[in-house]
């Protein structure tokens, strides 16, 4: 965890100031910047450091000049306060062009055009997880409008960015991203994030159903819980915060986070970065994904919809899974083949022989813990000299409840969020039941007395089934066992 915001940050050219722009000094240098991203572990926003880029100036009403009559998908979504989360297998789509969608978001009298069938006050639209390379595929020079390079990223542009525009109400259920970390630039409106940290993973109900790579879906709906269902959801440590136009959000790997748009039209720009980390995560992902297409296309192979994220295009048969799992295994060996992490010409250590394929295991099955090492050496980095001030501000754990009603999100929410820092329970970890297996009928029955409302028999259906066996935790053991068995 990184040090409290009570530190202040010098911001001034002797600190290693940014680039200059219409007397204007950006308070971190991209070195610095990518310094703070590579090794902060909770969420925090950036100020004061794209005031310069061309993509501030990047409104819907702009973007619909930009990309006169191209039409875009449109997520619909009801604007109702129900406990169960709005996947977006739930929800239906609409084609428009941008200016389409400002007239029924402005003119909610309208009766004609793609929205028609869509009341206003009803319901929210929501184009999301737009690739600038899909999107603005014949106007590639607008890439450099997004200027990621002064993160520390060089090259990085809107080449490699998506956009978000959203109205009020639009939000994305809650999920953490199995890959990276994420970079977003607020352009138009506000958005309010919910952030829980990695190890509230067992109080978040993962699942991988609705099924999208990289995406681990929350069964609650964080802003209207259903505590009955999910009691362990109140020990989560909700972290909130508004970003305003202007600023940028740093999130940290494997948080969880619901974002919602609280005004009437939102713009974002966001990045996901690469990290070492990502290509064990890329062999768990296609464990994931070979587990679930094979068990839920047996249950249904008509229904797809039902449990395959439209965002999904790819073939999804068992013999093309196969092949996504040995590519992803390849690459994470190509990849340590030539990485520091694992020098083969290191095979002998304080003069003693060490086997070839021991130090590839070894390597392999350690380097999220090297990683943290890392990680830990940063943090007391931080605590030497912290890097929060006005132009970097950490995301606190929040001690408000969630909206009682989705009407909530139309009061006005400038609070202040710099504060003491949170604390962080260190690595995630399961519950385990105090009861051998041995004796499960007797806890089975102490089970049941203890829960008077609970059924006499119990349905397990194919979900319940995937969400054990592709839990994070079970996939990151397999991945392991996987890598070990090859590199043997």
């Amino acid at each position: 965890m990184a040090a409290g915001s009570g530190a202040t940050t010098d911001t001034g050219p002797a600190a290693g100031a940014g680039e200059e722009e219409g007397g204007h000094v950006k308070p971190f240098t991209p070195e610095k910047a990518k310094e703070i991203v590579m090794s902060l572990q909770q969420p925090a926003i950036f100020c004061n450091m794209v005031f310069d880029w061309p993509a501030q100036h990047w409104t819907a009403k702009h973007l619909s000049e930009v990309l006169h009559g191209k039409q875009i998908r449109f997520r619909m979504g009801m604007k109702s306060i129900d406990t169960v989360p709005q996947f977006e297998t739930s929800c239906s789509y609409v084609e428009a062009t941008i200016e389409e969608f400002l007239t029924w978001n402005y003119d909610h009298s309208t009766i004609s055009g793609p929205f028609r069938d869509y009341d206003h006050s009803k319901f929210w639209a929501y184009a999301d997880y737009k690739y600038f390379v899909s999107l603005f595929e014949d106007k590639t020079d607008i890439f450099q409008d997004v200027i990621w390079s002064d993160f520390g990223f060089p090259g990085r542009n809107g080449q490699e960015s998506t956009l978000w525009i959203g109205s009020l109400g639009a939000h994305t259920p809650c999920h953490l991203d199995s890959y990276g970390c994420n970079l977003v630039f607020q352009v138009q409106g506000r958005k309010r994030w919910h952030l829980f940290p990695p190890e509230d993973t067992p109080f978040l109900y993962p699942t991988r159903i609705p099924y999208e790579e990289s995406s681990v879906f929350s069964k609650v709906n964080v802003v209207h819980p259903d505590f009955k269902r999910f009691p362990q959801f109140q020990k989560a440590q909700r972290h909130v915060v508004s970003l305003s136009p202007g600023q940028v959000l740093f999130v940290p790997r494997h948080w969880w986070h619901y974002v919602e748009s609280i005004d009437p039209v939102t713009v974002s720009i966001n990045s996901w970065i690469e990290l070492e980390e990502d290509h064990q995560a890329r062999v768990e992902e296609a464990i994931t994904r070979m587990l679930v297409c094979a068990l839920k296309s047996a249950e249904d192979p008509h229904n797809t919809r039902a449990w395959l994220n439209p965002t999904e295009v790819e073939e999804i048969s068992h013999e093309v899974n196969c092949r996504y799992l040995n590519g992803a295994v390849s690459a994470l060996f190509d990849h340590y083949r030539t990485s520091k992490v694992v020098e083969i010409q290191e095979l002998k250590a304080n003069g003693e022989y060490m086997r070839k394929e021991e130090l590839n295991v070894q390597n392999l099955m350690e380097v999220e813990r090297i990683g943290s090492q890392n990680l830990t050496l940063g943090t007391v980095k931080q605590e030497a000299a912290s890097p929060f001030g006005p132009d970097l501000i950490p995301v606190v754990p929040s001690s408000e409840n969630p909206p009682s009603e989705r009407g909530d999100i139309f009061e006005n929410d400038d609070k202040d969020f710099v504060g003491k820092d949170g604390e962080h329970f260190g690595k995630l970890r399961c519950i385990k039941r105090q009861r051998k297996m041995s004796k499960s009928e007797n806890a089975v029955e102490q089970i049941a007395s203890n829960h008077p409302t609970a059924p006499s028999q119990t349905f397990i259906s194919t979900d319940d089934v995937l969400d054990c066996l592709v839990n994070p935790q079970v996939t990151k053991i397999v991945a392991q066992l996987l890598i070990q068995g090859r590199s043997l």
